[in-house]
């Protein structure tokens, strides 16, 4: 099962990248949001998916699940979130005043 996982990440991760690298804002914004999917992923990947009990303190189980990769991920959650609001508010911002979501045009002509 890791190594479906596994694969799934880099696909996000590789998706990701590709939309970054678009010259449209709304593209740009969609590739951090795959890429911290991917990371959301790799750490659940990382912290081994196994089957048990929840860890809590019972008599009689013995085989728990780790506590930790599911923390950093509802983390990580919480902040790719904000970060993905904050950067689709600066996007509506930058392209109404500016009238355009295109990079080239954003970044302005350079040779005036």
């Amino acid at each position: 099962m890791e190594i479906v996982t596994s694969i799934l990440s880099g696909i996000l991760f590789a998706t990701g990248i590709y939309n970054l690298l678009q010259k449209q804002l709304l593209r740009i914004i969609i590739g951090t949001a795959l890429m911290s999917h991917g990371a959301h992923l790799f750490i659940l990947t990382m912290g081994k998916l196994k089957r048990g009990k929840p860890p809590i303190i019972v008599e009689g189980v013995e085989n728990y699940v780790d506590p930790l990769p599911q923390a950093l991920i509802l983390t990580s959650i919480v902040i790719s979130f904000g970060v993905t609001s904050f950067l689709l508010v600066l996007a509506y911002r930058a392209s109404r005043l500016n009238g355009t979501d295109n990079m080239e045009e954003l970044r302005g002509n350079e040779n005036e």
